[in-house]
């Protein structure tokens, strides 16, 4: 831990030279992140999170899922919640799933092993993405992204069942749950979901806006290396921007990094998705390790249905 500490303000002290020497092209790089956030998620996001919050806070959701209680506690050994969180992530996109999980759990209608177990299959990328820009404007080809959108949705839900039997740490699940129990509120007001959803979504466009500054700082780096492991370097770190770079590669190894990216989500998404379950306190290494098992279930599915 000292040695990860050491590591991490090293990298801090870096990026803040590379700043103060070059401060015009990463107040650019800046402004390009908070366009991309203003343009590309800010619209898409903050309604969902808002809608989906007030049908939460008015208990209707098991109205909504009732239908899916045995399937979904069968497969993920969940309650009905989770399917309702897994098809709004479905079709919403990064990071409405966790905030949603968050919001059901701070609620109590969920249990923090349940939280951590949805985890694994309710973060996803929606077809807005996949499909539309992924799809058919970088690769210009609309079938492809059908695929990604198809080997998405698999890879969650077969990620879900690997981890149905999974367990947070019983002193950490105890002291939390005890706490979450003794502190539960009432109803929150509209103006509280709007406040709450609001300073959510602008904690995304700050992590955003700090990526695009990464990203243009490690560039360099990356332009070192052969294009393949270029596109997967970048979008470790930022999914769009690998997912770009990716689409330059040739259609069939384009489309597989795409879809490890995409559903692994880079460290960018990550980041989103862990300031959203920052009260659940989940491990950040536990849900890293969730969501790079779903990319490598991705990435396999996509290349099986390319081949065929």
């Amino acid at each position: 831990m000292k040695k990860i500490n050491i590591f991490t303000t090293l990298v801090v002290f870096i990026l803040i030279i590379l700043i103060i020497t070059n401060p015009a092209k990463y107040i650019n790089s800046a402004l390009n992140g908070l366009t991309a956030f203003a343009t590309k998620v800010l619209p898409c996001t903050l309604p969902f999170m808002i809608l989906t919050k007030l049908i939460i806070e008015q208990g209707n959701i098991e109205k909504f899922c009732h239908f899916l209680r045995k399937p979904f506690k069968f497969l993920f050994n969940t309650n009905e919640n989770a399917s309702y969180v897994f098809f709004m992530s479905i079709l919403s996109g990064y990071p409405v799933g966790a905030k949603m999980t968050a919001d059901l759990y701070e609620s109590g209608k969920i249990t923090s092993d349940e939280a951590c177990r949805m985890c694994s299959f309710c973060s996803n990328s929606g077809p807005m993405f996949i499909i539309g820009t992924v799809g058919a404007i970088l690769f210009n080809n609309v079938f492809l992204g059908f695929v990604l959108f198809i080997s998405h949705i698999f890879s969650a839900l077969i990620n879900g069942i690997i981890y149905k039997n999974l367990k947070l740490n019983k002193k950490h699940k105890t002291t939390f749950d005890e706490s979450n129990q003794n502190t539960k509120k009432g109803p929150s007001s509209f103006g509280d979901i709007i406040s709450n959803s609001v300073e959510a979504v602008l904690n995304v466009g700050a992590v955003i806006c700090l990526f695009f500054i990464i990203i243009d700082a490690l560039s360099p780096v990356f332009s070192l290396l052969p294009n393949q492991i270029f596109a997967l370097s970048e979008g470790i770190v930022e999914m769009t921007r690998g997912c770009i770079d990716a689409s330059l590669l040739p259609h069939y190894l384009g489309g597989v990094v795409c879809s490890f990216l995409i559903s692994f989500g880079g460290i960018s998404t990550l980041l989103q998705s862990s300031v959203m379950l920052k009260k659940l306190k989940i491990p950040v290494w536990l849900f890293s390790v969730q969501k790079l098992t779903q990319g490598i279930i991705s990435a396999f599915l996509t290349a099986i249905i390319l081949i065929v």
